[in-house]
């Protein structure tokens, strides 16, 4: 990795980290870091997982995550990754290949005619069950957020813990 992916990937974590630092005292509380891992698509499964997950994180043992035990805790997890935008874009060309219109959803005929396009034609229940799997916010279409939670839930457990 080059030493701009580097400051490009820290500069990420450090405006996630300072997101979520709601008191900004330079440290997630462990309220804080639920939060921060739920808006990563991060669900503990318990309150045990999300306590564990702050003791291995908590290097220094004093209840709190500061920004460079949580650097060293994700840091392993980026050095797989060339770039984590790169991935994010990968994933909306995804997204718009099925949202075939453009304006920033997939419905139900759209997700239709992309799965038979693909080859894998699906009856109506399916497609209504991967809708309404898919749609969180129960207006009836898939947004770009929804897409990829589901594809990051299908893509197995991270970290232990199941992915919302």
């Amino acid at each position: 990795m080059n030493t701009f992916l580097e400051i490009h990937q820290l500069d990420q974590l450090r405006d996630i980290f300072t997101r979520f630092d709601m008191d900004s005292d330079g440290s997630l509380t462990l309220l804080e870091l639920a939060a921060l891992l739920r808006s990563l698509g991060i669900k503990p499964s318990s309150g045990d997982h999300i306590h564990a997950l702050l003791a291995a994180i908590d290097a220094n043992a004093n209840g709190t995550v500061e920004f460079d035990e949580f650097v060293n805790s994700i840091s392993p997890h980026l050095l797989n990754d060339v770039d984590v935008q790169e991935n994010q874009e990968q994933l909306l060309g995804v997204f718009r290949s099925f949202d075939r219109d453009g304006n920033g959803y997939i419905t139900l005929a759209e997700l239709a005619g992309s799965m038979a396009k693909m080859g894998q034609p699906l009856t109506y229940r399916e497609l209504t069950e991967m809708v309404r799997e898919a749609d969180t916010d129960g207006d009836g279409v898939i947004s770009f957020h929804e897409f990829a939670s589901i594809m990051a839930r299908s893509a197995g457990e991270i970290f232990g813990f199941s992915v919302s």
